[in-house]
This record gives C-alpha cells, sequence and structure tokens, in this order.
C-alpha cells in the first residue's frame, strides 16, 4: 500500500501555488473526501487529490480579478 503524509502534501501545493498552506489543507480534504465516496481502492486517492487542489488553485490563479 502506498503511503503518504497530507502535512508534506499541502505544504509543497502551499509553496508551488503561494498558497496558505490552510486554504490548501481545506482543498486537498474536500477533494480526498469527495474521491473516499465512491473509491473501491484508495491506494493513489492522494496523489488524485493532489494533483485536483493543484488543478483547482491554478484555475482560480488564472481567472481575471
Amino acid at each position: 500500500m502506498l503511503q503518504v503524509d497530507a502535512e508534506k502534501i499541502v505544504h509543497s501545493i502551499a509553496e508551488e501555488t503561494n498558497t496558505p498552506e490552510e486554504t490548501v489543507a481545506r482543498i486537498y480534504a474536500d477533494a480526498l473526501d469527495t474521491y473516499r465516496a465512491d473509491a473501491r481502492i484508495h491506494d493513489y486517492l492522494p496523489l488524485f487529490a493532489a494533483r485536483k487542489v493543484r488543478a483547482t488553485l491554478q484555475q482560480n490563479s488564472t481567472k481575471p480579478h
């Protein structure tokens, strides 16, 4: 089974996207919960959740204000 450290993932995404860790942690937890609801295999859910968080933050940073 693939073991991941959510804190490391959140910290890494926060640094990459220049977003507060609290914001990244909330988005990551929401994404992970969404994937867990329908998944039968949970090994790669943290990877998918991290990818979704990066995409969400990237999409939000490109929106005009």
